[in-house]
């Protein structure tokens, strides 16, 4: 049963995403959630890829959604089980190549505690 209630999340993670609406998609995680990105790796070395807890969650998102106003993402395909959702999709930018990504969305007790992104 949480499988369903898991893919929902991750549907919602999408829709908040794409819509920019970023409080909706802080609603998604619990306040001590972790964050694993290459971008994060690249973009603030100093993290080593990691950000912990809503505030840096909030502030690295509000910065991509600055940066990239078009960002959009085109789901492919949602797995999903009782504690995590592999979620597929191409992330869209303007005068950007497509990239196809794959992200590993863990839910305990209805939010997202830890959240992994990989490029491919």
């Amino acid at each position: 049963m949480n499988s369903l209630k898991n893919k929902q999340i991750a549907v919602d993670w999408i829709h908040a995403f794409n819509s920019k609406k970023l409080e909706d998609l802080l609603n998604l995680y619990h306040n001590s959630a972790q964050h694993y990105s290459p971008k994060l790796k690249l973009r603030k070395p100093e993290s080593n890829g990691l950000i912990k807890g809503k505030n840096e969650l909030r502030n690295w998102w509000q910065n991509a959604f600055e940066r990239l106003p078009d960002l959009h993402y085109k789901l492919v395909k949602l797995t999903s089980d009782d504690e995590q959702v592999f979620i597929e999709y191409i992330r869209q930018v303007s005068d950007e190549e497509d990239m196809n990504v794959g992200e590993v969305l863990e839910i305990k007790n209805g939010l997202i505690v830890h959240s992994r992104v990989y490029h491919g």
